[in-house]
């Protein structure tokens, strides 16, 4: 179950990041998109360990 909070995390902060990045053009999208997961999949993951376990 946590796995599964910690991608929904990251699938909305890469979201995020594409939505800021498309502002830009497609290879900013795609990068903010990257460093947005990849902070939304730390966060996600200390968010798990803090509240569900």
């Amino acid at each position: 179950m946590g796995m599964i909070f910690v991608m929904i995390v990251s699938s909305v902060a890469g979201y995020i990041g594409w939505w800021i990045g498309d502002f830009f053009g497609f290879a900013a999208a795609l990068m903010c998109s990257s460093i947005a997961s990849v902070i939304g999949y730390w966060y996600g993951s200390k968010w798990n360990r803090e509240y569900f376990g």
